[in-house]
C-alpha cells in the first residue's frame, strides 16, 4: 500500500499482472472506506462506517468497469490490452491513500484531509490506469479518468445527501 501511495508505477505493473492480488485490492478498497466512514464519524456516525465502505466496493467496481470501457473501447492504443479484473487491481491499490481520511475525525482537519487524500487518490487512478490500460501517455489516462470522473462524483454527492454535509 504504501508503494502505490507513492505512486510507484512498478508497483501497479505488479498487481495488474498477479490474478492473486485481487483480494488485497478489495482490502484496501474495504479498509480506505472504514476509514472515511471513521473520519466521517461527526458526519454519518457508526452507520457512516457500512455506508462509506459499501459505496467505495460499489465506486471502486463501477469506476473499474466504467474505465475499462473508456480505456479500451474509446481511448485505446494499439498497444491497449485490459480486463477488468486488472483494473480491480491497479484501482483498488490506486485507492491506498484514502486510509489517511480516518485523520477527519479531528474536526478541523476533515475538510482539508478528505479535500488532500482525494486529489491524491486521483492521481494515483491516473498512474494506475496508465499502467493498467498500457499507454505510453499519462494525459490519455488522465483523460479516461476525467471522462470517467462523473460516476464517481455522482456516488459522493449520493453520499452527501444521504449523510448531509461535514462539519466544518
Amino acid at each position: 500500500m504504501l508503494r502505490a501511495a507513492r505512486l510507484d508505477a512498478s508497483l501497479y505493473e505488479e498487481v495488474e499482472a498477479d490474478r492473486g492480488a485481487t483480494p488485497q485490492a478489495f482490502a484496501v478498497v474495504v479498509l480506505a472506506g472504514l476509514a472515511t466512514g471513521i473520519g466521517a464519524l461527526a458526519n454519518s456516525g457508526a452507520a457512516g462506517l457500512l455506508w462509506h465502505t459499501l459505496l467505495d466496493v460499489a465506486l471502486w467496481y463501477g469506476w473499474a468497469g466504467l474505465t475499462l470501457w473508456i480505456g479500451t473501447r474509446l481511448l485505446p492504443t494499439p498497444a491497449t490490452r485490459a480486463d477488468l479484473g486488472e483494473l480491480l487491481r491497479t484501482l483498488g491499490f490506486a485507492c491506498a491513500p484514502g486510509i489517511l481520511r480516518v485523520v477527519g475525525i479531528f474536526p478541523p482537519l476533515a475538510f482539508a484531509a478528505f479535500t488532500l487524500c482525494g486529489l491524491w487518490m486521483l492521481v494515483a487512478m491516473v498512474v494506475a490506469l496508465r499502467q493498467a490500460l498500457d499507454y505510453d501517455s499519462t494525459a490519455r489516462a488522465a483523460a479516461v479518468c476525467a471522462i470517467g470522473l462523473p460516476l464517481y462524483a455522482v456516488g459522493q454527492v449520493v453520499s452527501l445527501l444521504l449523510l448531509g454535509p461535514w462539519p466544518l
